[in-house]
């Protein structure tokens, strides 16, 4: 399959690559312009360009907007597509973020923190972290998944409990005390472990490669009274190497002779669409040639529609079953996905766990204003399925056929067939009987006050945005 491209407009700079109901990719045209091209009013000029050309619902567009009546680019993106946003076409999804940033993450998988993705319960006032990246600093000071946060601080003699921090100022108070997401930036840590030992640490921020499939349980073989279950947990689609690392999971796979497959993608806020049609590519044996997805632009962009097929993958396997666990951060690529296999499963044969999905069947393309550092994701296309299904602003829980709620189990490791959801999935797989979820995203969230919600910056950095929670 291929990446979506357009052509380049005479006035728009366009990254070369979709995200959101796919992914992101940039390659980008443009020169160096004079620093007074980056006066705040040209931005929002340019930004106010792309909607007008590119905006996927033209018609839920606010063109009473003052452009002068702002200060940030992202401000007067929110206030332009704030019908959009009213009708959950457009939740969050149109932004502005770092070419320079962005490029970074999709290339090599560059961030700067600890590595860690932190959840809050606003009705405890506590914080935990869901899970991290190995090879970056969080891990190395002993963090993993179900560490509760308990006090932040600069020195250890200024520290404020997570609690306190939590009952003045909210989730975004913790995400203040925990600093900017630089290199070098230094916090000291007091923080509890699963089993009770209490670690205070001082950590520093460092550079580090978000890793798509984790070493540890990122693709494991579950034995299931006899029977070998395919794990895989895919954290992101963003990163250019998940391919690779796709194509390494399901060889293991292959060689273990499964049939039946649990795919999580319970944080997985979505990526490239190049990574979605590979991941596609793995699951379409004996269906090379079909279709997979539909990318559908504007009525005055149709002529880019495009229309994508199954392709050969030497490691490509046919799924007898499929359990996909999701939550309210599961989006975008991940929900694709889902969506493109639905056309060629039985009923019986896939399910839902977890709880909803977010409910983002459409993506983005990048415009940038290379001489600012600005990139303009901004809602361009809706995928469809072989079936022309792809309404999916509520969420996936009212299309997938089968659907069983289960809590995200932070208490046991990711891949463990004793965590809830993935013992959930193993019950499906054996053909027992689960709870069906209910409701939208957030109504789920609602009812179950076990579950966690991601901690989410006012500002969030591009690697913030394509995956949630990240610290």
């Amino acid at each position: 399959m291929k990446i979506f491209q357009t052509v380049l407009t005479a006035t728009l700079a366009l990254a070369l690559g979709a995200c959101g109901g796919g992914g992101s990719n940039s390659n980008t045209s443009g020169g160096t312009a004079p620093t007074a091209t980056c006066a705040i009013s040209n931005q929002i000029g340019f930004a106010d360009d792309v909607l007008n050309e590119w905006y996927l619902f033209p018609n839920l567009l606010d063109n009473t907007v003052n452009a002068s009546n702002f200060t940030t680019v992202q401000d007067f993106l929110n206030a332009r597509v704030a019908p959009a946003r009213a009708q959950s076409r457009d939740k969050g999804f149109t932004f502005a973020t770092s070419i320079a940033e962005e490029n970074a993450l999709i290339n090599s998988g560059s961030s700067a923190g600890f590595g860690i993705r932190l959840s809050y319960d606003t009705a405890n006032d506590r914080v935990f972290l869901l899970e991290t990246f190995e090879n970056a600093p969080g891990f190395q000071s002993g963090m993993d998944r179900g560490t509760e946060l308990l006090a932040i601080g600069t020195t250890a003699g200024n520290l404020q409990t997570v609690a306190s921090l939590m009952a003045t100022g909210g989730p975004q108070s913790v995400i203040d005390a925990l600093g900017p997401s630089d290199a070098g930036v230094t916090r000291v840590i007091r923080f509890a472990q699963v089993d009770g030992t209490v670690i205070e640490a001082s950590v520093t921020k460092a550079e580090f490669s978000l890793d798509p499939i984790s070493d540890r349980y990122g693709a494991l073989i579950i034995d299931d009274g006899g029977k070998s279950v395919g794990y895989l947990n895919l954290r992101t689609f963003i990163v250019d190497d998940a391919a690779a690392q796709l194509r390494d999971a399901f060889q293991l796979f292959n060689a273990n002779g499964v049939t039946e497959l649990i795919i999580d993608f319970r944080y997985n806020g979505g990526g490239l669409v190049s990574v979605s049609e590979v991941f596609g590519d793995l699951l379409g044996q004996g269906r090379v040639g079909q279709l997979w997805s539909q990318t559908i632009l504007r009525d005055s962009k149709s002529s880019d529609n495009t229309t994508e097929f199954f392709e050969n993958e030497a490691n490509a396997l046919q799924a007898s079953k499929i359990a996909f666990i999701t939550t309210g951060n599961s989006a975008s690529a991940s929900e694709l996905v889902i969506n493109s296999m639905l056309p060629y499963l039985n009923t019986d044969s896939v399910a839902l766990i977890g709880s909803n999905t977010s409910g983002k069947p459409v993506g983005q393309f990048g415009f940038d204003f290379d001489a600012c550092d600005l990139r303009i994701r901004a809602v361009t296309f809706q995928t469809l399925n072989a079936d022309d299904d792809g309404d999916y602003f509520t969420g996936l829980a009212g299309t997938v056929p089968n659907t069983c709620q289960a809590i995200d189990d932070i208490t046991n490791p990711l891949g463990d067939e004793n965590e809830a959801s993935v013992s959930t999935a193993l019950d499906f797989l054996a053909g027992r009987s689960c709870t069906a979820i209910i409701g939208k995203p957030d109504d789920t969230l609602a009812q179950r006050s076990s579950e966690l919600q991601m901690l989410r910056p006012e500002q969030p950095s591009a690697a913030q945005y394509e995956i949630p929670g990240l610290f």
